[in-house]
Protein backbone atom coordinates (compact mmCIF):
# COMPACT_ATOMS: atom_id res chain seq x y z
CA UNK A 1 0.00 0.00 0.00
CA UNK A 2 3.01 2.07 -0.19
CA UNK A 3 4.90 2.30 -3.45
CA UNK A 4 7.44 4.49 -2.54
CA UNK A 5 11.46 3.89 -1.46
CA UNK A 6 11.83 4.10 2.38
CA UNK A 7 15.25 4.20 4.45
CA UNK A 8 15.07 0.42 4.35
CA UNK A 9 15.31 0.49 0.63
CA UNK A 10 18.85 2.65 0.54
CA UNK A 11 21.82 2.56 1.68
CA UNK A 12 22.50 4.80 4.75
CA UNK A 13 25.87 4.06 5.81
CA UNK A 14 28.95 6.31 6.37
CA UNK A 15 26.54 8.93 4.29
CA UNK A 16 25.35 12.46 5.44
CA UNK A 17 21.38 12.24 5.98
CA UNK A 18 18.87 15.30 5.69
CA UNK A 19 15.88 14.91 7.35
CA UNK A 20 12.78 16.55 6.96
CA UNK A 21 10.89 16.49 10.46
CA UNK A 22 8.17 18.03 11.80
CA UNK A 23 8.99 19.64 14.84
CA UNK A 24 5.83 22.30 14.97
CA UNK A 25 5.29 21.10 18.57
CA UNK A 26 3.05 23.36 20.44
CA UNK A 27 4.37 26.18 22.79
CA UNK A 28 2.87 27.57 25.74
CA UNK A 29 3.79 30.49 27.96
CA UNK A 30 4.98 29.93 31.76
CA UNK A 31 5.56 32.41 34.54
CA UNK A 32 9.14 32.90 35.86
CA UNK A 33 9.36 30.57 38.80
CA UNK A 34 6.99 28.54 37.77
CA UNK A 35 9.19 26.50 35.51
CA UNK A 36 7.77 22.93 35.25
CA UNK A 37 10.75 21.85 32.23
CA UNK A 38 13.93 22.78 31.91
CA UNK A 39 13.47 23.39 27.96
CA UNK A 40 12.95 26.56 27.64
CA UNK A 41 12.95 29.53 24.89
CA UNK A 42 12.69 33.57 25.42
CA UNK A 43 10.33 34.86 23.33
CA UNK A 44 11.64 38.04 21.05
CA UNK A 45 10.48 40.30 23.20
CA UNK A 46 12.86 38.68 26.26
CA UNK A 47 9.94 38.85 28.67
CA UNK A 48 8.43 35.50 28.08
CA UNK A 49 9.59 32.20 28.67
CA UNK A 50 7.75 29.05 26.64
CA UNK A 51 8.04 25.39 27.25
CA UNK A 52 6.33 22.12 24.84
CA UNK A 53 3.09 21.64 25.63
CA UNK A 54 3.00 18.12 23.72
CA UNK A 55 6.36 16.50 22.36
CA UNK A 56 4.21 13.83 20.30
CA UNK A 57 5.96 14.91 16.82
CA UNK A 58 9.70 14.68 18.42
CA UNK A 59 8.92 11.63 19.74
CA UNK A 60 7.01 10.43 16.44
CA UNK A 61 10.82 11.03 14.35
CA UNK A 62 12.53 8.69 16.83
CA UNK A 63 12.32 5.47 15.11
CA UNK A 64 13.65 6.96 11.99
CA UNK A 65 16.75 8.67 13.44
CA UNK A 66 17.01 5.75 15.51
CA UNK A 67 17.34 3.68 12.61
CA UNK A 68 19.75 5.67 10.62
CA UNK A 69 22.05 5.74 13.55
CA UNK A 70 22.07 1.96 14.34
CA UNK A 71 22.42 1.65 10.23
CA UNK A 72 25.56 3.70 10.82
CA UNK A 73 24.28 6.73 9.17
CA UNK A 74 27.65 9.41 9.35
CA UNK A 75 25.82 12.59 10.28
CA UNK A 76 22.14 13.75 10.61
CA UNK A 77 20.96 16.62 9.71
CA UNK A 78 17.00 17.41 10.71
CA UNK A 79 15.52 20.27 9.29
CA UNK A 80 11.59 21.55 10.63
CA UNK A 81 9.53 24.77 10.89
CA UNK A 82 7.82 25.64 13.87
CA UNK A 83 4.30 28.38 13.83
CA UNK A 84 4.08 31.25 11.23
CA UNK A 85 6.66 33.54 11.40
CA UNK A 86 6.02 34.80 7.86
CA UNK A 87 9.87 34.71 6.95
CA UNK A 88 10.48 36.61 9.87
CA UNK A 89 13.60 35.80 12.08
CA UNK A 90 11.51 35.98 15.37
CA UNK A 91 13.19 34.52 18.18
CA UNK A 92 10.20 32.78 19.89
CA UNK A 93 9.71 30.32 16.98
CA UNK A 94 13.42 29.14 17.31
CA UNK A 95 14.13 25.25 17.34
CA UNK A 96 16.22 25.36 19.80
CA UNK A 97 13.98 24.40 22.58
CA UNK A 98 13.32 21.07 20.50
CA UNK A 99 16.45 20.16 19.66
CA UNK A 100 17.02 20.37 24.22
CA UNK A 101 14.26 18.25 23.85
CA UNK A 102 15.48 15.86 21.36
CA UNK A 103 19.12 15.62 23.17
CA UNK A 104 16.79 14.54 26.59
CA UNK A 105 14.85 11.48 24.71
CA UNK A 106 18.46 10.60 22.86
CA UNK A 107 20.83 10.03 25.98
CA UNK A 108 24.38 9.58 24.93
CA UNK A 109 23.97 10.76 21.35
CA UNK A 110 25.04 14.28 20.49
CA UNK A 111 22.23 16.77 19.39
CA UNK A 112 23.55 19.90 18.10
CA UNK A 113 21.72 23.10 16.76
CA UNK A 114 22.76 26.13 14.05
CA UNK A 115 21.06 29.15 14.36
CA UNK A 116 20.66 29.22 10.45
CA UNK A 117 19.72 26.94 7.57
CA UNK A 118 22.56 27.43 5.02
CA UNK A 119 25.70 29.19 4.33
CA UNK A 120 29.02 28.99 6.50
CA UNK A 121 27.49 28.78 10.03
CA UNK A 122 25.96 25.53 8.82
CA UNK A 123 29.07 24.07 6.28
CA UNK A 124 30.92 24.58 10.17
CA UNK A 125 28.38 23.11 12.20
CA UNK A 126 28.14 19.90 9.82
CA UNK A 127 31.94 19.54 9.90
CA UNK A 128 31.92 19.68 13.55
CA UNK A 129 29.52 17.41 14.45
CA UNK A 130 30.90 14.23 14.70
CA UNK A 131 29.91 10.79 13.39
CA UNK A 132 27.00 9.31 14.86
CA UNK A 133 25.81 13.20 15.78
CA UNK A 134 22.51 14.97 15.39
CA UNK A 135 22.45 18.23 13.65
CA UNK A 136 18.74 20.65 13.69
CA UNK A 137 18.66 23.21 11.51
CA UNK A 138 17.08 26.52 12.58
CA UNK A 139 13.22 27.27 11.66
CA UNK A 140 12.81 26.78 8.15
CA UNK A 141 9.71 29.38 7.99
CA UNK A 142 12.24 32.15 8.58
CA UNK A 143 12.54 32.42 5.01
CA UNK A 144 10.10 33.52 2.67
CA UNK A 145 11.39 30.72 0.47
CA UNK A 146 10.61 28.17 1.80
CA UNK A 147 6.73 28.37 1.23
CA UNK A 148 7.77 29.80 -2.25
CA UNK A 149 8.67 26.32 -3.22
CA UNK A 150 12.09 28.03 -4.12
CA UNK A 151 14.48 25.57 -5.93
CA UNK A 152 17.41 27.82 -5.01
CA UNK A 153 17.04 27.68 -1.55
CA UNK A 154 16.44 23.69 -0.94
CA UNK A 155 19.99 23.88 -3.33
CA UNK A 156 21.79 26.18 -0.50
CA UNK A 157 20.07 23.43 2.27
CA UNK A 158 21.91 20.82 0.36
CA UNK A 159 25.11 22.07 -0.60
CA UNK A 160 25.09 23.63 3.05
CA UNK A 161 25.12 20.31 4.90
CA UNK A 162 26.88 18.29 1.98
CA UNK A 163 23.71 15.85 2.26
CA UNK A 164 23.82 13.19 -0.06
CA UNK A 165 20.43 11.43 0.52
CA UNK A 166 16.94 13.34 1.44
CA UNK A 167 14.64 11.35 4.02
CA UNK A 168 11.41 12.58 3.78
CA UNK A 169 9.16 11.92 7.32
CA UNK A 170 7.28 15.10 8.06
CA UNK A 171 4.08 13.69 6.98
CA UNK A 172 2.02 16.54 8.51
CA UNK A 173 3.61 19.03 5.77
CA UNK A 174 3.74 16.46 2.99
CA UNK A 175 0.48 18.18 1.31
CA UNK A 176 2.35 21.34 0.76
CA UNK A 177 4.54 21.93 -1.76
CA UNK A 178 7.31 23.78 -0.29
CA UNK A 179 11.01 24.11 -0.67
CA UNK A 180 11.52 21.01 2.12
CA UNK A 181 8.69 18.71 0.36
CA UNK A 182 8.35 19.68 -3.23
CA UNK A 183 11.76 21.22 -4.46
CA UNK A 184 14.19 19.41 -2.70
CA UNK A 185 13.41 15.88 -3.97
CA UNK A 186 14.38 17.39 -7.69
CA UNK A 187 18.04 17.98 -6.23
CA UNK A 188 18.69 15.15 -4.09
CA UNK A 189 17.81 11.13 -4.19
CA UNK A 190 14.48 11.72 -2.04
CA UNK A 191 12.94 8.78 0.10
CA UNK A 192 10.61 8.45 3.21
CA UNK A 193 11.09 7.85 6.43
CA UNK A 194 9.11 5.16 8.67
CA UNK A 195 7.04 7.82 10.23
CA UNK A 196 5.25 9.09 6.90
CA UNK A 197 5.12 5.47 5.95
CA UNK A 198 3.39 4.06 8.73
CA UNK A 199 0.76 7.13 8.21
CA UNK A 200 0.45 6.67 4.69
CA UNK A 201 -0.10 3.06 4.83
CA UNK A 202 -2.50 3.05 7.72
CA UNK A 203 -4.77 5.81 6.33
CA UNK A 204 -4.81 4.46 3.05
CA UNK A 205 -5.49 0.86 4.25
CA UNK A 206 -8.76 2.79 5.91
CA UNK A 207 -9.82 4.63 2.29
CA UNK A 208 -9.25 0.85 0.56
CA UNK A 209 -9.83 -2.12 2.64
CA UNK A 210 -11.32 -1.42 6.09
CA UNK A 211 -12.67 -4.13 8.24
CA UNK A 212 -16.03 -4.03 9.12
CA UNK A 213 -18.12 -2.60 11.24
CA UNK A 214 -16.55 0.61 10.25
CA UNK A 215 -17.30 3.58 11.75
CA UNK A 216 -16.39 6.94 10.90
CA UNK A 217 -16.70 9.78 13.65
CA UNK A 218 -16.53 13.73 12.54
CA UNK A 219 -16.30 16.37 15.20
CA UNK A 220 -14.43 19.68 15.07
CA UNK A 221 -16.06 23.52 13.94
CA UNK A 222 -15.47 23.46 9.68
CA UNK A 223 -18.30 21.87 7.81
CA UNK A 224 -16.15 23.07 4.73
CA UNK A 225 -13.39 21.35 5.79
CA UNK A 226 -14.95 17.73 6.92
CA UNK A 227 -17.80 17.53 4.29
CA UNK A 228 -15.40 15.88 1.83
CA UNK A 229 -14.69 13.45 4.25
CA UNK A 230 -17.74 12.46 4.84
CA UNK A 231 -18.37 12.61 1.05
CA UNK A 232 -15.88 10.06 0.94
CA UNK A 233 -16.06 7.39 3.45
CA UNK A 234 -20.45 8.11 2.41
CA UNK A 235 -20.04 4.51 0.42
CA UNK A 236 -17.10 2.91 2.54
CA UNK A 237 -18.69 3.31 6.40
CA UNK A 238 -21.06 1.34 8.03
CA UNK A 239 -21.56 4.46 9.76
CA UNK A 240 -20.94 8.08 10.08
CA UNK A 241 -21.34 10.08 13.46
CA UNK A 242 -21.58 14.15 13.68
CA UNK A 243 -20.82 15.50 16.57
CA UNK A 244 -18.92 18.30 17.52
CA UNK A 245 -19.81 22.49 16.81
CA UNK A 246 -20.53 21.26 13.38
CA UNK A 247 -23.59 18.84 14.56
CA UNK A 248 -24.10 21.74 17.52
CA UNK A 249 -24.62 24.53 14.43
CA UNK A 250 -27.25 22.18 12.82
CA UNK A 251 -25.51 20.10 10.48
CA UNK A 252 -28.68 17.86 8.49
CA UNK A 253 -28.11 14.89 6.19
CA UNK A 254 -30.78 12.86 4.66
CA UNK A 255 -28.21 9.96 4.25
CA UNK A 256 -29.42 6.84 6.89
CA UNK A 257 -25.41 6.24 7.31
CA UNK A 258 -25.50 9.70 8.76
CA UNK A 259 -26.47 10.33 12.31
CA UNK A 260 -26.37 13.57 13.67
CA UNK A 261 -26.18 14.46 17.59
CA UNK A 262 -28.94 15.82 19.16
CA UNK A 263 -28.76 16.81 22.52
CA UNK A 264 -25.89 19.16 23.44
CA UNK A 265 -24.62 20.02 27.33
CA UNK A 266 -25.06 23.78 27.93
CA UNK A 267 -23.58 26.38 29.42
CA UNK A 268 -25.35 29.36 31.56
CA UNK A 269 -25.32 31.32 27.78
CA UNK A 270 -26.90 28.38 26.52
CA UNK A 271 -24.29 27.89 24.22
CA UNK A 272 -23.77 24.16 22.58
CA UNK A 273 -20.22 23.08 23.81
CA UNK A 274 -20.58 19.79 23.63
CA UNK A 275 -22.79 16.63 22.96
CA UNK A 276 -25.00 15.43 25.37
CA UNK A 277 -25.76 11.98 27.58
CA UNK A 278 -28.27 10.82 24.85
CA UNK A 279 -25.70 11.68 21.87
CA UNK A 280 -22.80 10.10 23.55
CA UNK A 281 -24.84 6.88 24.83
CA UNK A 282 -26.10 6.11 21.00
CA UNK A 283 -22.23 6.92 20.00
CA UNK A 284 -20.66 4.31 22.21
CA UNK A 285 -23.27 1.99 21.03
CA UNK A 286 -22.08 2.30 17.74
CA UNK A 287 -18.29 2.13 18.70
CA UNK A 288 -19.25 -1.23 20.96
CA UNK A 289 -19.69 -3.66 17.47
CA UNK A 290 -17.05 -1.58 15.47
CA UNK A 291 -13.89 -3.36 13.99
CA UNK A 292 -12.78 -0.23 12.28
CA UNK A 293 -12.91 3.48 13.83
CA UNK A 294 -11.37 6.98 11.92
CA UNK A 295 -12.05 9.98 14.04
CA UNK A 296 -11.73 13.22 13.27
CA UNK A 297 -12.45 16.35 15.24
CA UNK A 298 -13.15 16.60 18.85
CA UNK A 299 -17.08 16.03 20.15
CA UNK A 300 -16.91 19.32 22.26
CA UNK A 301 -15.03 22.37 23.68
CA UNK A 302 -12.00 19.89 25.17
CA UNK A 303 -10.24 22.31 26.45
CA UNK A 304 -12.91 23.15 29.32
CA UNK A 305 -12.96 19.72 31.38
CA UNK A 306 -16.39 20.43 31.85
CA UNK A 307 -17.16 19.70 28.11
CA UNK A 308 -14.94 17.30 27.37
CA UNK A 309 -16.97 14.73 28.34
CA UNK A 310 -18.21 12.82 25.33
CA UNK A 311 -14.61 12.75 23.62
CA UNK A 312 -12.70 11.62 27.14
CA UNK A 313 -15.60 8.76 26.68
CA UNK A 314 -15.00 7.79 23.03
CA UNK A 315 -11.34 8.23 23.42
CA UNK A 316 -11.11 5.58 26.12
CA UNK A 317 -13.30 3.58 25.01
CA UNK A 318 -11.00 3.07 21.84
CA UNK A 319 -7.93 3.11 23.53
CA UNK A 320 -9.25 0.37 25.86
CA UNK A 321 -9.99 -1.78 22.91
CA UNK A 322 -7.40 -3.67 20.89
CA UNK A 323 -9.61 -5.38 18.88
CA UNK A 324 -10.32 -2.03 17.24
CA UNK A 325 -8.46 -0.53 14.95
CA UNK A 326 -8.69 3.07 16.15
CA UNK A 327 -7.16 6.14 13.83
CA UNK A 328 -7.15 9.42 15.28
CA UNK A 329 -6.80 12.20 13.00
CA UNK A 330 -6.85 16.10 13.34
CA UNK A 331 -4.48 18.35 15.48
CA UNK A 332 -7.24 18.97 18.00
CA UNK A 333 -8.18 15.04 18.18
CA UNK A 334 -4.57 14.08 17.70
CA UNK A 335 -3.55 16.67 20.79
CA UNK A 336 -6.47 15.46 22.90
CA UNK A 337 -5.74 11.66 23.12
CA UNK A 338 -1.80 12.45 23.31
CA UNK A 339 -2.77 14.14 26.46
CA UNK A 340 -5.06 11.37 27.84
CA UNK A 341 -2.79 8.63 26.78
CA UNK A 342 0.19 10.55 29.07
CA UNK A 343 -2.54 10.60 32.24
CA UNK A 344 -3.05 7.49 31.40
CA UNK A 345 -0.39 5.43 29.36
CA UNK A 346 -2.59 1.99 29.06
CA UNK A 347 -4.51 3.53 26.62
CA UNK A 348 -3.36 2.26 22.96
CA UNK A 349 -4.25 3.25 19.48
CA UNK A 350 -3.46 2.03 15.97
CA UNK A 351 -2.25 5.33 14.90
CA UNK A 352 -3.06 9.13 16.36
CA UNK A 353 -1.59 10.78 13.24
CA UNK A 354 0.64 13.96 13.02
CA UNK A 355 -1.04 15.60 10.16
CA UNK A 356 -4.24 17.66 9.96
CA UNK A 357 -4.60 18.89 6.72
CA UNK A 358 -2.27 15.96 5.40
CA UNK A 359 -3.91 13.46 6.74
CA UNK A 360 -7.45 15.40 5.30
CA UNK A 361 -6.23 15.35 2.21
CA UNK A 362 -5.30 11.85 1.85
CA UNK A 363 -8.38 10.63 3.44
CA UNK A 364 -9.96 13.09 1.36
CA UNK A 365 -8.07 11.06 -2.34
CA UNK A 366 -5.93 14.57 -2.96
CA UNK A 367 -2.09 14.57 -4.03
CA UNK A 368 0.49 14.55 -1.57
CA UNK A 369 3.03 16.84 -3.20
CA UNK A 370 5.60 15.98 -0.38
CA UNK A 371 4.87 11.87 -1.26
CA UNK A 372 4.84 12.39 -4.64
CA UNK A 373 7.93 13.63 -5.22
CA UNK A 374 9.69 10.85 -3.80
CA UNK A 375 11.91 7.27 -5.44
CA UNK A 376 9.31 5.03 -6.56
CA UNK A 377 9.80 1.55 -5.71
Amino acid sequence: MFFKKTIRDVDVEDKIILVRTDYNVPLVPIEAGELEHETVVINQSGDQQQQIANDLRIRASLPTIKYLLEHQAAKIILMSHLGRPDGHRDKSFSLGIVAEKLAELLPGTVVNFVDDVSGPEVEMAVEDLPNGGILLLENLRFSAEEEANSEEYAREIVDSTHAELFVQDGFAVVHRAHASTDAITHIIPAVAGLLLEKEVKTLTQITANPEHPFVVIIGGAKVADKQPLIDKFRNLADTIYVGGKIAADGYQSTDVKVIVAEDFDEDSDGAKLDIGPVSTSKLAELLQPAKTVLWNGVLGKVEDAAYATSSTIVAKLLGENQDITSVICGGDTAGFVENLCAEDPELRFSLVSTGGGAALELLSGQALPGVDGLEDL
